[in-house]
Parts: C-alpha cells; structure tokens; sequence
C-alpha cells in the first residue's frame, strides 16, 4: 500500500510546474504530424540497452534463412497473404512478391502507406488488402485494383496496424489513441480502448506512432499498450478481459519507454514481439511467458539509427522482419533442436 505525505505549500507550487510541463510536452507530441518515428532513446534508456545488447545464444530458437532485398527508399509495412505472398509496402508503392521473396507484381498508391492487411482464408474476402493511409484505409482486390476508399478519421488520425477477423476489420490509430472496429464494408461497429473507469479500461497510453495490435486464435484482439509496457486483450465488444507485460531491459520484458512496437500471433496462440531502443524479436506463450528470441540486435540488420518497420509470420512459421531503412525483408525460420524438434 502506498503512504500519502503531507502537502506542504512549496511541494504544491513544484507539482504544478512540473504538471504544466508535463502537459505541454504530451499536448506537443500528440499534435497531428508530430510522432517520430525514430524517436531517440534517453541517456538512461541507452545506458541500460548497451548493458543488454549481449543476448545468451542459449536464448536464440531461430535462424535468419534469408535476405531480401527490395528496391524502396523507405520502408513502412509488410503483411503475408494466405497463399504466403508477401506484401511491401514503402514510399507510394506496394511490392508483391511470391514466397520465394521474387516479385510478381506491383500496386501505386496517391500517398505513402502506414499499415497493411490481407485477408486470411477465413475472412469475408480472402486475398482482399486493406492498406492504411495517414487517416483512412483503402481497398484493393486481389487483382490490384482499388475497390473502395473508407472515410477519413480526422486530422489527428495516424494509422499504424490493420488486423483481420472474419467479419471484422480492426484498425489502430495512434493519433486518436483508439481501435476502431469495422465491418469489411468500412461501416463502424464500435470503438475499443477508450479510457472508461465503469469497464476498468485506463486508455492507451501512446505518444510515438508505433500502436499494433493482432486478432487471436482464442477470438480476443491483442492490442499493444506501448507506455504501459504490456499487451492487453480485449473483447471484440471492447471489453478488456486481461493483459500481461512487464518493463525490463532483461530478454522477458519490454525495454525503455514504449514497447513492443509490433506483435503478431502464431495459429497456435503464441505471439512475436518487437521492440525498439533494444532491436530485438521474441516469442511468448499464449500465456505471455517469455519463450526464447528470434533475434536480437547481433542479428537483426538494425541500427541506433533505423527501427523495425513492421513483422509478420508466414504460414511456415517463418518470422519475417523489414527494416525501415536497411533495405531488405530478413526472414527467420526456428533452429532445429537434436531431437529434430523446434521451438
């Protein structure tokens, strides 16, 4: 239990000064337009991740398999169709490419892309791909062609993930700090995350423009609380049923100040992390008990200076990690153990 102090005058003045702060800073960061995407670490942040860089290779259950490149200036998001195409997209431009990593085709697009989505097998329109923009989402078909333009979200709005359900299109918006839950037509169900004290939902604490979130197995939507270090699992009405997470610069936590920056879900339920300021991919039980890592900053092709763009799984288990700046789609697949068995 915590002790309340007294308030002495001096104390009071000292908190406002620093609540006034506090404010502006928070009122400056989440202006439209303002998130960084590679937002520095503190000195106290970089301290602590130079002292964990080193990860136990004990620790390590996969292998990177391959590098591809692909010819963009930046890159922004990735996804894995259910015939295991993958998808690129950076600059104005989405790069189709066949499993093998070969491009098949490619989608212009008026504007940079933020987010991508293909729909799974199970969906109202397999192959369909939902692509989000600054603030709304576009519709393409499986041919290429644009099917629809959802309405903007305002100009706060910052599109950082799209996750699929069979009758549900979930998108995240960093700038407004809320999940918005569609039908595949764009029409609105409902909103999800939305500070409400009756639900016990304390709001997404969100002040750079990394914001994820993925559809699960058990039918619950993972959603990243990035400041609050944790995954939260909400209802699809928007009930939050249960979280888990803890800040740690150690392999089973999350480090700095907004973390993981992506999650993804294996069929099984597992999940993938990613995370900044530590460049690093983990897996976690359904549970969300650390597992092992995927690869850390000795494997990633990561600097202090870029990020990982976006991650996905295939539908060989295979991680797929895209660099923003380093120009190529790494794709890990798990070691194989001395029983032949893998993680």
């Amino acid at each position: 239990m915590k002790t309340r102090m007294p308030v002495r005058p001096t104390d009071l003045v000292i908190g406002v000064a620093i609540l006034l702060a506090v404010v502006v800073a928070t009122v400056a960061l989440l202006r439209p337009g303002t998130f960084n995407d590679r937002a520095p670490a503190a000195p106290e942040e970089s301290s602590a991740a130079a002292a964990e860089q080193q990860i136990d290779p004990a620790l390590i259950c996969y292998e990177q398999a391959r590098e591809i490149p692909v010819a963009m200036r930046k890159l922004r998001a990735l996804a894995v169709g259910p015939d295991n195409r993958i998808y690129v997209g950076g600059d104005q431009v989405i790069h189709v490419l066949d499993s093998s990593g070969a491009k098949q085709s490619e989608i212009t697009l008026d504007a940079p892309p933020r987010c991508l989505a293909v729909g799974p097998a199970d969906h109202a329109f397999p192959g369909r791909l939902y692509v989000g923009m600054d603030d709304h989402v576009e519709v393409y078909g499986a041919d290429g062609l644009r099917e629809a333009t959802w309405d903007a979200l305002g100009e706060q709005a910052l599109l950082t993930c799209i996750a699929l359900a069979e009758e549900d299109v979930f998108v995240a918006d960093a700038g407004n700090r809320i999940v918005l839950r569609h039908d595949p037509s764009g029409k609105l169900k409902n909103r999800i995350g939305a500070p409400d004290e009756r639900r016990h939902i304390p709001g997404f604490a969100i002040t750079s423009a990394y914001f994820d979130l993925a559809v699960c197995p058990d039918r619950l939507l993972r959603v990243v609380n990035p400041r609050a270090l944790r995954i939260e699992a909400y209802a699809f009405d928007g009930d939050l049923e249960l979280y888990w997470g803890k800040p740690s610069a150690k392999p089973d936590g999350f480090f700095g100040c907004c973390n993981p920056v992506h999650v993804a879900v294996f069929p099984d339920g597992r999940f993938v992390t990613a995370e900044k300021g530590i460049p690093r991919v983990k897996i976690y039980s359904p549970e969300g008990e650390f597992k092992c890592v995927v690869a850390g900053p000795d494997q990633l092709a990561v600097g202090s200076e870029d990020v990982i763009a976006d991650m996905a799984i295939d539908g060989r288990g295979q991680v797929l990690v895209l660099a923003a700046r380093a120009g190529g789609l790494q794709v890990f697949r798990p070691k194989q153990t001395g029983n032949g068995a893998k993680p």
